[in-house]
């Protein structure tokens, strides 16, 4: 089986590879500087000389406060390359699993947002993921498109690190409040994608690990965990502004995911203390 794998050196695609790396599977590998996922030329020809079975869209960009600015570039990638991606598996009769985001809602609902939730982005970033999905919906049926949030992992840049290399350097950290989701080790997260593979339980579906917190929960317990011994102090959003709104509470319910028989995830502590290990070993 032939899978393709945009963005494999980003954080999820890099646990992509590692889990789905066997002689069962034949991994395509491609990053922005191989395959333009905004090139429809580009992609029909990877898809015909490899004769790919599934695509993995691990490919976005993902700098919300960039993406206020960067409107074009946003929308290109998070858009208009899944878009492409749909008609070409609908073509080739190929199966899609595309990474989406929380953020495509609004974050005033005060419990777990479902699938079937009603949408409503407030910043640029979550407008060009919704349209994203709104174009795999009418271009393929063979698809599943992952809502996901807070991602930390082993490869490259994220909040954990951030957190650890602040104390570094700080006898303080101020940390927002008033924001709620759930982190997510991409480890996890790609475990349960691999499930799909397999599955014809097609449609979109949320997968985090579970439970929640805010971001200053998740610091307190990060520096905990790694016990590191700094003043941490709880400010809200309106003390920290940001060019783009983030929305105050987007966890994500997992009902669906366990409904159709697919693997829970962790809870987000144990997954943590996981992943804190393999940070903390390498200093």
């Amino acid at each position: 089986m032939k899978i393709w794998i945009t963005g494999y050196k980003g954080m999820l695609g890099h646990d992509l590879v590692k889990t789905l790396n066997n002689d069962e599977y034949d991994l395509i590998l491609t990053d922005k500087n191989k395959v333009d996922i905004t090139n429809f030329n580009d992609i029909e020809e990877l898809v015909k000389e490899h004769r790919i079975n599934i695509i993995i869209n691990a490919a976005a960009y993902t700098d919300v406060d960039g993406s206020q600015t960067n409107k074009k570039i946003a929308y290109n990638i998070n858009a208009m390359g899944p878009k492409n991606l749909a008609i070409i598996s609908k073509e080739y009769d190929i199966k899609l699993i595309h990474i989406s985001t929380d953020y495509v809602f609004n974050g005033d609902k005060n419990k777990p947002y479902t699938e079937e939730d009603e949408t409503n982005p407030i910043n640029y970033y979550g407008e060009t993921k919704l349209q994203g999905e709104k174009f795999i919906k009418e271009n393929v049926s063979k698809y599943f498109i992952i809502r996901t949030q807070w991602l930390y992992g082993v490869n490259g840049g994220n909040f954990v690190k951030t957190m650890l290399k602040l104390a570094e350097s700080n006898n303080e950290i101020n940390v927002v409040n008033d924001q709620f989701g759930c982190p997510t080790f991409t480890k996890y997260l790609a475990i349960a994608i691999k499930e799909l593979i397999t599955s014809e339980k097609y449609g979109l579906y949320n997968v985090t690990n579970s439970g929640e917190c805010s971001w200053f929960d998740f610091a307190k317990l990060i520096f905990e965990t790694a016990s590191v011994h700094i003043d941490l102090n709880p400010v809200l959003t309106s003390q920290y502004p940001t060019i783009a709104k983030r929305p105050k509470y987007s966890v994500l319910s997992n009902k669906k995911w366990m409904d159709e028989g697919f693997t829970p995830l962790r809870s987000f502590k144990d997954s943590l203390n996981e992943y804190m290990e393999l940070e903390l070993n390498k200093y």
